[in-house]
């Protein structure tokens, strides 16, 4: 199946093949074909999917340029997914002269509101959103497509009361498209509340697709030790790119610190970073001027960076689906990644069952079947798609470090 093939027009066919693009994901010929055709549409799709351009090239193909006011809507948890929607859309935008605005906090609010009012496509987080309203800068009465991405993080975030707001705000008689990683629980019955006579698509990868991960737990005797751990697994020689997660915004900025007396560099990326200095880290992440970049998990999403060798979590996740979202960022593209967890003593139970969760139960149990027992382990995890998540708080008990006497059993781990 071609893009012709769905119904999308020659010059955003044209555009698209400008840049390489000539057969469509598998979720976008799932969606593009109904959206074009301006049902509401409920989709569950994971992150990486292929699903921006699934809603972008039915806006691009759909509204007319240059009316007063936006004519499309697209919400987005985060600063940086919003940023990486707008610069998708824009290379395919210009094939109808269809103008885009990012709309996100953390950068100069007179230039988004000037460019906010005179597009014809406005990518926003609901925060500065509702700010740009409450000014009166722009209105949402001429919004013919609403597309609410990543819906179950904004909810995960506490979006939910501004979304409403601003979802009110909009033409009863518009187009809805829901994407999200689960459509089930509070997040389904929103998408129900927002949506009429929706068709439904849900995407999963292929299996085989999946990623090729090595998992491993790492007992470790306190807080403090933490840092020699990250130490050795830092110097390993063949190591490369490597996503650190961390509990807090201070233990980011805090971590980065500890590792440049230690000789390491790093960089930090952390919600009271401004958008430029989060927008500088990955840059130089990406680029490879500095190989380690510590991150937050709600800092973290929407990072899509090739050729990550290793994802550490220097403080535990909070549950398996934050566990999942954070290795994830490893394994990709046919390359096999490295999945690394510290485990202080007061928190095996959790991570216990995090691994049982997850198919690890024996390997865990050989490196950490007693409390505070000490070595890593590895194992074939079952894998889905997971999101974000809270961490809970670390500092095992100040003891004497023992010896390390790392037992392994490593094999590769699809997720």
């Amino acid at each position: 199946m071609s893009f012709a093939d769905l119904g999308i027009s020659a010059p955003v066919v044209r555009a698209l093949a400008q840049r390489g693009i000539s057969e469509p994901f598998p979720v976008q010929q799932l969606v593009v074909s109904d959206a074009l055709a301006g049902h509401d549409l409920l989709v569950q799709s994971p992150t990486g999917s292929g699903k921006t351009l699934a809603f972008g090239i039915p806006i691009v193909d759909r509204i007319e340029p240059g009316r007063p006011g936006p004519s499309a809507l697209v919400l987005a948890p985060t600063r940086e997914l919003a940023s990486q929607i707008v610069d998708e859309l824009d290379s395919i935008a210009g094939a109808r002269k269809v103008r885009i605005a990012a709309v996100y906090g953390g950068v100069g609010f007179g230039p988004q509101a000037a460019a906010a009012r005179r597009a014809d496509v406005v990518v926003a987080t609901p925060g500065r959103l509702e700010d740009l309203l409450s000014r009166g800068t722009i209105s949402l009465d001429q919004v013919q497509v609403l597309v609410l991405d990543e819906a179950d993080r904004m909810l995960d975030m506490g979006f939910k009361p501004a979304v409403s707001r601003i979802v009110a705000q909009t033409p009863d008689e518009r187009q809805t498209l829901f994407f999200s990683a689960t459509l089930e629980g509070a997040t389904g019955k929103l998408a129900a509340s927002f949506t009429r006579d929706a068709r439904h698509h849900t995407h999963a990868p292929a299996k085989q697709k999946r990623a090729d991960i090595e998992h491993s737990f790492v007992s470790v005797d306190s807080q403090s030790a933490k840092l020699d751990h990250l130490a050795s697994q830092l110097g390993d020689a063949e190591r490369g790119r490597t996503l650190v997660f961390v509990r807090t915004k201070r233990g980011a900025d805090r971590l980065v610190k500890r590792l440049r007396s230690r000789d390491f560099e790093a960089v930090a990326m952390h919600g009271d970073k401004s958008q430029g200095q989060r927008e500088r880290a990955l840059a130089r992440f990406e680029r490879g001027d500095v190989d380690t970049l510590i991150a937050t998990d709600v800092a973290a999403r929407g990072i899509d960076v090739a050729d990550v060798t290793h994802v550490i979590n220097f403080d535990a996740p909070g549950d398996q689906d934050a566990y999942v979202h954070r290795i994830g960022r490893t394994g990709r593209a046919g390359n096999r990644g490295a999945g690394i967890s510290f485990v202080l003593a007061d928190q095996v139970g959790e991570m216990r069952r995090i691994a049982r969760d997850l198919g690890l139960s024996r390997e865990f149990e050989q490196a950490l079947g007693n409390q505070g027992g000490n070595g890593v382990a590895s194992g074939r995890p079952a894998a889905s798609a997971g999101s974000t998540g809270s961490t809970p708080s670390g500092g095992g008990p100040n003891r004497k470090r023992r010896r390390r006497n790392r037992s392994r059993n490593r094999s590769k781990a699809p997720v």
